[in-house]
Order: structure tokens, then C-alpha cells, then sequence
């Protein structure tokens, strides 16, 4: 086939392997070729300076892309969580890895419904489009038509991606640690392991079948947001099968008026601290191709529950006093829930205790501005990035935050960024010191 949007998924371990070598090679060369050119005008440059160009990063997403699975969904987590850290044209390269894969060819998507559903499996269907509405990092969509017409979305999975996991992360990890990037005292083995096991949890389908179930409960008789059905007897290890739910991206609120946009990133917020503080149960990928918007209706459809996931309690109670010293504007308090959250370490305190104290000033005076919390205005970014620059210098005050704190963080922050897209307008404060009280 022709199209350059169906390319087959490499599913052994030694051809996953070389393609992450070729990746590497692409960036080594990439390296010595702007290495040689920055030195030519005269200029000393870094490794990390090197490494990270845009040509790179295009060379990075390519083949992130094509081989799907864990190795590209480690891509999409850092093009989400990087934030306001990495280069603009670094997060728009990398941020192509959020909007689509490239697809199984049919050939290679038959063999995987013949798996799980026999030779037969087209009788099931009154009809089954094999060209996919959408293809993400571990599976791909289509829609299908039951006899008596009921409308289904079946995420077919990719062949070879669940075993595959561990030894993608860990040889991205490995390329990871070529660059130099990271300082050797920093640990991040806990990190991979549980990469490693989300990455899991997310290729089961059967269990995202159950957890999709077990959200719709805690949301049952709320208005305002839709969750799609499993269809029980057509899901396997590699296909879950659910409600199509037709609807339109939620960015697309981004030319609606400012009261709908509004309104709209207000209950996806809510969500979030009731998720927290309420359910103790957290679907924590906030990609945004997980929210659809049902104009006609005036719903909010969620999708994907491979992530969900409990919340430790510790983690709700540290979450709770930290809000609650932000609420306050007690610098002090703040600084020591930073460090019981895990979101600092000790030694960073004792280290460079003035800047973290600085930084703590300024997200102070941005978020206690009264009146409604301005999502659009980002003037508190560069003072940030100012002070954060000196502790991120010292390599050994480098810190891993505990992993059931990054997954609630990645969560929070995610939806913040969509509600900077929407240039939302939220009475913030009100609503976390609603969502504090009524979790207790």
C-alpha cells in the first residue's frame, strides 16, 4: 500500500530494537553535523545543546511514531509534561506524537481481529471500517455497525506492543542515558518499573473495560458528562469495544464564547479535585484527545481508562494540606508540603532554600489575585523560569517526585494546560477551598 499513513508495527523484540539504533544513529548524526557547524563559527556548544534541536526531535518523533507502543508513549508523556520547559519548537515537534500514529496496513489489522474474533469475524458486523477514525500510541479506532444498528468504536491494539514494554522502556531509557542528560546520583529505575507497569495496565484491555464501568458508577445520575459502554462479549486481551460516541475534539471550544469555554473547563476541573478529594480514583492521562464535546447535548465525553487508577491516601491528605497552605499564602507551610508531597526534596531546601522561597512568592502572588483566576496570563512563567534555573543547575539537587504523585500531578497539570488553551476564566480559589472542605 501506497499511503504513507499505514506502516506495519515492528513486532520483535531485535527489529523494535534496531529501530530505536537507527533513531539513535539519526541523532548521533544530527549531533556531530550541527556540532561541526556551531564550531565552524567559532562557538563552544554543550552536548545537551546538541542533542536537543529541532532537527532531532524530528527524527525523534518519526520514529517514535512508527513504532508505537510504549516507546511512543513515553514520547507523548514527555511532550505533555514538559510544560513551559522544554523550547517552544521542541514541544510543537514532539507535540505531533499526541495527535496520531501511523496505522496497521489491513492485512496486519486482519490478522489481529482474526486472532480475537476468529476467521468468521465480519459476520458479527453489519459493517466494520477498516480505515481507523484514530491511531494513538498503543491501539487504533474504528468505527463498526452491529446488525439492529447499534454504533460501536473498537480499539484494536497493536500486535507484539504488549510484550514489547519492558524492553522498549528500557532501551529508551538507555538512549536517554547516552545523551548525558541526567546526572548518574539521579535513580530513576522506580520511575521505569512503574512506567513499565501503567504501560501494562494500559495494553489490558479487559481491565480498562472494567475501570471504565467503575467510573461511570461514581458518575452516575451527574449531568454534563458521558462515558461509552463496553460491549463485554466483543472484548478480548487486544480489542475493546464500546459505545461510539460521536462528538467533536474539545479544542475546537476554543473560538466558543468565553462563558461556554468557561463552564466547560470549570466542571473538567471540578472532576479533577473530586477525583482527588472525593472518589480517591483518578483517570490520570489528561492527553486532550480524551475529552470529546457533544454541542448538541452540552456533554463532556470521557474517553480512555487504561490510567485509572486509586490515589493513595497519604497522597490525598498531602495534596490537601498543600492546597490548604496555598489557600492561606503561608509561605512556610507551603514549602513544607512541597516537601512531604515529594514535590522538592530536603536537601533542596537546605540548598537553595532563598530561590525555592522566591519561587514560592511569585505563585503566591499570581494565584492569590482576586477575583477569577486568569488561565491566559502566563506573567508568572519567566520569574520561574528565572529562579528555577539556579536549582536546576546543580545537577545534585536533581529529584524524582514519588510516582503516585507524578500520575495526580500529570493529571492536574494537564488539565491546567487545556484550560491555558481555552483561556479560561475560573473563580479558582473557591473552588478548591469547596473541594478541601467537602473531601474531609
Amino acid at each position: 500500500m501506497s499511503d504513507a499513513s499505514y506502516r506495519r508495527v515492528p513486532t520483535a523484540r531485535l527489529s523494535r530494537f534496531l529501530s530505536l539504533g537507527q533513531m539513535a544513529g539519526g541523532v548521533a548524526g544530527g549531533v556531530l553535523a550541527e556540532g561541526a557547524r556551531r564550531l565552524s563559527r567559532g562557538e563552544r556548544p554543550q552536548l545537551s545543546d546538541l542533542i536537543l534541536t529541532p532537527a532531532n526531535a524530528q527524527r525523534v518523533t518519526e520514529q517514535l511514531s512508527r513504532m508505537r507502543g510504549a516507546a511512543m508513549k513515553m514520547g507523548q508523556m514527555i511532550s505533555m509534561d514538559a510544560g513551559d520547559i522544554l523550547p517552544p519548537e521542541l514541544t510543537a515537534i514532539l507535540s505531533k506524537l499526541r495527535e496520531s500514529a501511523h496505522r496497521m496496513p489491513p492485512s496486519q489489522l486482519d490478522s489481529v481481529l482474526r486472532a480475537e474474533w476468529g476467521k468468521d469475524w465480519r459476520r458479527r458486523f453489519e459493517r466494520f471500517d477498516a480505515t481507523p477514525m484514530a491511531a494513538a500510541s498503543i491501539g487504533q479506532v474504528h468505527r463498526a455497525t452491529l446488525p439492529g444498528g447499534r454504533a460501536l468504536a473498537v480499539k484494536v491494539q497493536y500486535p507484539g506492543v504488549a510484550a514489547s514494554i519492558d524492553a522498549d522502556v528500557d532501551n529508551v531509557a538507555g538512549l536517554l542515558g547516552m545523551t548525558g542528560l541526567l546526572p548518574e546520583t539521579l535513580d530513576i529505575a522506580p520511575l521505569l518499573e512503574e512506567a513499565k507497569r501503567q504501560l501494562h495496565e494500559e495494553a489490558d484491555y479487559r481491565r480498562e473495560a472494567e475501570q471504565m464501568k467503575r467510573y461511570a458508577a461514581l458518575l452516575e445520575g451527574e449531568e454534563g458528562f458521558a462515558i461509552p459502554r463496553p460491549i463485554d462479549d466483543l472484548c478480548g486481551d487486544s480489542i475493546l469495544a464500546m459505545d461510539y460516541m460521536p462528538g467533536q475534539s474539545i479544542e475546537t471550544l476554543r473560538d466558543a464564547p468565553q462563558a461556554m469555554r468557561d463552564t466547560v473547563m470549570a466542571r473538567l476541573f471540578g472532576l479533577v479535585l473530586r477525583e482527588l478529594f472525593r472518589f480517591g480514583y483518578m483517570q490520570t492521562d489528561p492527553n486532550f484527545a480524551n475529552y470529546r464535546w457533544r454541542p448538541d447535548s452540552g456533554e463532556i465525553v470521557l474517553l480512555d481508562f487504561g490510567a485509572a487508577r486509586a490515589v493513595e491516601e497519604r497522597t490525598v491528605a498531602g495534596y490537601r494540606r498543600l492546597m490548604e497552605a496555598g489557600l492561606s499564602e503561608d509561605r512556610d507551610a507551603l514549602r513544607a508540603s512541597l516537601v512531604e508531597v515529594g514535590f522538592v526534596a530536603q536537601q533542596t531546601v537546605e540548598r537553595h532554600g532563598a530561590t525555592l522561597d522566591a519561587m514560592i512568592d511569585v505563585m503566591i502572588a499570581h494565584l492569590g489575585q482576586p477575583g477569577l483566576f486568569d488561565f491566559s496570563d502566563r506573567s508568572f512563567v519567566e520569574p520561574l523560569r528565572r529562579h528555577g534555573r539556579t536549582i536546576a543547575a546543580d545537577r545534585a539537587a536533581w529529584h524524582i517526585p514519588p510516582i503516585d504523585t507524578l500520575f495526580v500531578q500529570r493529571k492536574i497539570s494537564g488539565t491546567a494546560l487545556l484550560a491555558i488553551r481555552m483561556e479560561a476564566k475560573l473563580p479558582l480559589r473557591d473552588m478548591v477551598a469547596e473541594a478541601i472542605a467537602g473531601g474531609e
